[in-house]
């Protein structure tokens, strides 16, 4: 299991979610963060999400 990060942001750069789940793999993660921006409705909010070796599995800008 890693620990992932998902981060929203406003157009301003105000950061509207910054927080960290666990995924066995980076296709588990992409899924979990794609379901966490339509829970919340960010999905049209410029986002990203990394993996713990950093690598951008999610982006929308």
């Amino acid at each position: 299991m890693g620990i992932y990060t998902l981060t929203v942001f406003e157009k301003d750069g105000e950061k509207l979610l910054d927080e960290t789940f666990e995924a066995a793999n980076d296709a588990e993660a992409k899924k979990l963060g794609e379901t966490r921006l339509h829970e919340l409705q960010f999905a049209d909010k410029t986002h990203r999400c990394t993996s713990p070796s950093g690598k951008l599995l999610l982006f929308h800008r």
